[in-house]
């Protein structure tokens, strides 16, 4: 349904002229669920979604940064269709999972793209593998904070969509990324249903969620002096509304990473990609192609 404000939008709409495939790499022991799209003779490009998400959080943004990159929009193991490890899963174990693919694809380096998970993903590999990155873009990244109740919140919605996987469970765990809940497609809704009603998502979900762990949270936080290691050029993208966290922490990353700044983007919640497309995809293009 759409609504005055919103025309009708779906993923295969968002990826209806876009020349792209889907589908799996094994690597590192793991199966992992792609979107690919441009050249495979252009510079890679991972792009990383949040916790309990899936590729499809980039299927706007495939076209822009297809004409200029080999871009992977992967799901992370214990999550979308990708393997799902029966343990509470780890900063490690996505950093594994990210290696064992550059490494299948056979790229010595690439350029990483972030949101939430992801950014905390892709600022760790940046510190630990910095030979292997060009540039790194994180998008209302996390790692760097503990807010328990942003921790339980995020908990509860995403448990309760496990646990009963109904329309109005996904759609509200959907809604928490938006600054403008009407964003939530039905479409949108039943992508994340889908995967929700996998019959290993519960036990999965579980161990994604190792991370709102308070002591499992704290041993794999990026500390200000892990920010200050970091030497590849950043890009810190927050958002005026984003439900994690107030716009100074994205400027402090920034001020603390060697090569940061910070983009601020109006109107937009954890999903600055999908909700503020235009604008999400010049100011993270500027950056990659350095023509910022």
């Amino acid at each position: 349904m759409s609504d005055s404000r919103h025309p009708y939008t779906s993923v295969w709409s968002d990826l209806a002229q876009v020349e792209f495939s889907q589908g799996f790499i094994e690597a590192g022991g793991y199966r992992t669920r792609y979107l690919h799209a441009g050249d495979t003779s252009k510079p890679k490009l991972l792009m990383l979604h949040g916790i309990t998400g899936h590729a499809e959080a980039y299927v706007r943004n495939l076209r822009a940064h297809g004409e200029h990159f080999d871009v992977w929009a992967i799901d992370f193991i214990g999550h979308g269709y990708s393997s799902k490890p029966d343990h509470p899963l780890e900063i490690a174990h996505y950093i594994d999972q990210v290696s064992a693919i550059l490494d299948q694809l056979g790229a010595e380096t690439t350029y990483l793209a972030g949101e939430s998970l992801g950014g905390w993903v892709g600022a760790r590999f940046a510190q630990l593998h910095p030979d292997r990155v060009e540039r790194i873009a994180l998008n209302t990244m996390g790692g760097t904070m503990a807010n328990p109740a942003v921790m339980e919140r995020l908990y509860t919605l995403s448990m309760d969509a496990a646990r009963d996987p109904s329309w109005e469970r996904v759609k509200a765990r959907l809604e928490w990324l938006m600054a403008d809940p009407s964003m939530v497609s039905d479409d949108l809704v039943r992508t994340r249903q889908a995967i929700f009603q996998q019959p290993d998502w519960l036990m999965a979900c579980e161990m994604n969620m190792a991370l709102q762990d308070p002591e499992t949270r704290r041993r794999n936080m990026l500390t200000d002096d892990d920010l200050r290691s970091i030497d590849t050029p950043a890009l810190v993208i927050w958002t005026t509304k984003d439900p994690s966290g107030p716009v100074d922490e994205g400027r402090r990353i920034a001020e603390l990473l060697p090569r940061g700044r910070l983009a601020v983007i109006e109107n937009a919640g954890h999903w600055p990609q999908y909700e503020q497309t235009e604008t999400f995809n010049r100011i993270h293009l500027d950056f990659l192609l350095g023509t910022d």
